[in-house]
């Protein structure tokens, strides 16, 4: 089982980190943190999210 299987489902409860919308997007990170984008955040960051090795997940 990794990391991204064990998360609970995203919820009409959970907010975007950058702008408070419905998030889409779980951003798993290296250190073991997390951050949560609407679509259009997850977006926007992917691309540096993906290059330090994040793991993103809908």
């Amino acid at each position: 089982m990794t990391a991204a299987t064990a998360r609970p489902a995203l919820t009409r409860h959970d907010r975007c980190d950058r702008c408070n919308a419905a998030a889409q997007v779980r951003a798993l990170l290296p250190s073991g943190g997390e951050l949560l984008f609407c679509g259009h955040h997850a977006r926007a960051h992917a691309p540096r999210l993906r290059e330090i090795g994040a793991d993103l997940s809908r």
